[in-house]
């Protein structure tokens, strides 16, 4: 049985509402996520919904024929255990659906939705279907719901923004399973109960604690854990944050948490910080990440205004937001939409973030009282990786960041983890540690980021993230194609081996991809997206499986062209338009090749770049070539030769005349034919490139025979074969001998004729003598 997990931006073995652990083996990509290893309560949820998946829909109940797939939805909060609820769903009914478990997120940590065309794309891939790079949204989406008709298989579509995005991924037949999760209803799924989570049993409230804190710790005082596990209202991500601090306090009981957690709730705000967040590198696990004193809040910055500003009338606000009555101030600063809806976003065509629901008070609560005991240095750390693309870090990302060393941000990454603040993402062999930073954190983080970087110090951070994206694309480049990495390279930077290179390459790339947008989209740091972008082409053309990323590359090189339309840099605008060109050549696209390469032609030409000029007339002309229409495409190969004579590019010279003479032959004008191919021998001569000028003689040969003047044939042959035997080619002198004793036998001699194919014999395999025809 097929089990699948994939995210259709970036790759997502965790969600945002449950820490996700690694699992006891290494997850590969492609594979459901495993859950949590300790999975408590919800039982009856689990039942509804099991029993759900059998009740008759309402066509049944009307005596018509279901023409769709059962939809189960989970709803609730950030935070709530919606996801882990629905990944357990899928794992306990996979043998009722052997067409397979696949996984697909629908929203990126922003709570931007992803388009649905991306979802599908990710869908096809995990299924072995495979899409054409440049296919329409349309296209793809029809591709999916081919492959998943009649499969019977299940499918986890987790954090759906709107029901535009479940129905546009549903398929028309029976048999198939969706479990969608989502804040709340999804109006227009028709048929569909939701299954709205709340807390947590207290019974599985105290196991969930004894998990984490140690049994005996719990049974000592279980009143203490009803206690704490009523401040915390039963909500599964608040109880793992406060038993996290519990384990890293062994000396503080579960009554004194209980205290300090209430207290929480009713601390009056403070002004500004006492003890203010310098940049310094980040904490590692010696110097102590969590303060166990009392006043623990002494390093934590403004933290209650930033976060409790989160918390107010949020039901009411975020009610207004989406029916249009308010302006969202955080997408507003983001430069999302303003009250009248209309987007502000740089640089890019796709949607605004749609605004997370903040954090139900409990997990808020719970929260800052994590927060406010972390090290300055740390709490710093955890705020920057607001900035993470996609929510994914690893070391490297942390470490240019922060501005620490790379074993620190290991380090401070391993301990925010064990705080229930980071996801460990499965990975595999000898690949560096990936987490998430869950979904329901993010608006804490951006808010604590906003109200205590400097915006100086927040663009500063990012632009050293990308700097050292950059050089690793570089490092893993080098390696992939087996350079000599410089003497000055960092060991952090080094690759090991080209496997390692390559599985970073791929592992990464939905997040290297989601840097480059995100690059794109600020449009203050254009510089860097630019060399992000350019790094990134150069290391997949290295991969040997980049064939595989075509979907992706076409997606970087529109990225390319964003930024070259906005700065209004034609040389960069000319390149993306060839490489998307070619990609779409690639893809059976030629008509819209041709625009792309006209376009690239004016670009070039605006640019004055005579080389990308060049190679877009080529373009061109191989384009038409494709169409089968042989008379424009040795138009266009004319312009290209008239430009590159112009430049005395003669290496341009001598392929375009071969070109040229292969176009005039195959249309039967051996005059041309034979003037061009004398012109790619001279020029292959200049170059003194010694078997491409007796390739070119051979032709002439040949053409000659077709016109009719098998002696001029002869003599040419002859020429042919005094400059084979000079580049000392055994196979070019052997095809030289073939074709001389074709000649011979076309004028009259046989033995001649045999004389030269014995010669051939001892030159070529076996294989590549043409056998005598018989009579």
């Amino acid at each position: 049985m097929a089990d699948h997990v994939l995210d259709a931006d970036a790759s997502a073995a965790a969600s945002d509402d449950g820490p996700w652990e690694p699992a006891s083996q290494t997850a590969a990509h492609g594979t459901l996520p495993p859950g949590l290893p300790g999975f408590f309560g919800r039982r009856r949820e689990l039942d509804e919904l099991r029993a759900d998946i059998d009740r008759p829909g309402l066509a049944a109940l009307r005596g018509q024929t279901p023409d769709g797939s059962r939809v189960l939805l989970v709803a609730g909060r950030p935070g709530s255990g919606r996801t882990a609820l629905a990944v357990r769903l899928a794992h306990e009914v996979a043998d009722r659906y052997p067409g397979g478990q696949f996984y697909v997120r629908l929203s990126e940590n922003d709570g931007r939705p992803v388009p649905p065309e991306h979802s599908a794309r990710a869908l096809l891939r995990a299924m072995d279907v495979e899409a054409e790079p440049a296919a329409e949204p349309e296209e793809l989406l029809a591709a999916l719901r081919t492959a998943l008709n009649g499969r019977k298989a299940v499918v986890v579509l987790d954090d759906v923004v709107d029901s535009r995005q479940l129905l546009d991924l549903m398929p028309k037949g029976s048999g198939n399973l969706l479990v969608a999760t989502a804040e709340g209803p999804l109006p227009g799924v028709h048929d569909v109960r939701p299954c709205t989570l709340g807390g947590l049993d207290p019974a599985a409230c105290v196991d969930l604690l004894a998990e984490a804190v140690g049994r005996v710790r719990i049974t000592n005082d279980p009143r203490a854990a009803e206690g704490l596990a009523q401040e915390c209202g039963g909500h599964p991500a608040a109880l793992r944050l406060v038993a996290a601090w519990l384990a890293a306090q062994p000396r503080t009981s579960v009554a004194e948490a209980t205290r300090r957690l209430h207290a929480e709730a009713a601390e009056p705000a403070p002004g500004p910080a006492a003890a203010a967040v310098s940049g310094g590198g980040a904490a590692t696990r010696g110097n102590g990440m969590l303060r166990a004193d009392v006043g623990h809040r002494t390093g934590s910055g403004p933290l209650p205004e930033a976060l409790r500003g989160l918390a107010a009338s949020d039901g009411q606000a975020r009610v207004l937001r989406r029916a249009g009555a308010v302006a969202d101030p955080a997408a507003k600063a983001a430069g999302g939409p303003d009250a009248s809806g209309e987007a502000k976003e740089k640089g890019s065509g796709t949607p605004p973030p749609t605004p997370r629901a903040t954090p139900a008070p409990e997990l808020l609560r719970a929260f800052r009282f994590v927060y406010g005991a972390l090290s300055p240095a740390v709490a710093r750390m955890l705020r920057l990786l607001a900035l993470a693309p996609s929510g994914l870090t690893d070391a490297q990302t942390a470490s240019a960041l922060g501005g620490c060393s790379v074993e620190a941000a290991q380090a401070t990454l391993a301990d925010l983890a064990a705080c229930g603040l980071l996801h460990p993402e499965p990975t595999a062999g000898d690949l560096p540690a990936q987490y998430r930073v869950p979904g329901w954190l993010t608006p804490p983080l951006r808010a604590l980021l906003e109200s205590t970087e400097k915006p100086s110090e927040a663009q500063l951070a990012r632009a050293r993230m990308l700097e050292r994206t950059v050089r690793l694309l570089h490092a893993c480049r080098m390696c992939l194609e087996g350079e000599t990495e410089p003497d000055g390279l960092p060991k952090s930077l080094r690759f090991p081996s080209r496997p390692v290179a390559a599985g970073w390459l791929r592992v990464r790339l939905p997040v290297l991809l989601a840097a480059a947008r995100l690059a794109v989209a600020d449009g203050e740091l254009d510089t860097l997206a630019r060399r992000l972008m350019a790094a990134l082409v150069r290391a997949l053309a290295a991969d040997p499986d980049g064939g595989a990323t075509a979907p992706e590359r076409y997606r970087l090189h529109h990225l390319v062209l964003d930024v070259a339309e906005r700065r209004g840099l034609h040389r960069e605008k000319a390149a993306a338009l060839l490489n998307i060109g070619d990609l779409d050549v690639e893809a059976a696209r030629p008509l819209d090749a041709l625009d792309r390469y006209r376009a690239a032609l004016v670009a070039s030409r605006e640019a004055y770049d005579g080389d990308a000029e060049g190679r877009a007339l080529e373009a061109i002309a191989g384009t038409y070539l494709e169409l089968d229409d042989p008379q424009r495409a040795s138009d266009w190969y004319g312009r290209a030769l008239a430009l590159r004579q112009a430049r005395g590019e003669l290496v341009h010279q001598a392929r375009l005349h071969s070109r040229l003479g292969a176009l005039f032959t195959y249309a039967g004008r051996y005059g041309p034919a034979l003037r061009e191919w004398r012109a790619a021998a001279a020029a292959h001569r200049r170059l003194k490139d010694l078997p491409a000028q007796a390739r070119a003689l051979s032709e002439v040969a040949r053409v000659q025979e077709y016109a009719g003047h098998p002696e001029d044939a002869l003599r040419t042959c002859r020429d042919a074969l005094y400059w084979a035997r000079q580049a000392k080619e055994r196979r070019l002198e052997g095809a030289v001998l073939l074709r001389m004793a074709d000649t011979l036998d076309r004028l009259g001699d046989p033995a001649g004729a045999r004389l030269q194919r014995a010669a051939a014999r001892r030159l070529l395999p076996a294989d590549e003598i043409p056998q005598p025809e018989e009579g």
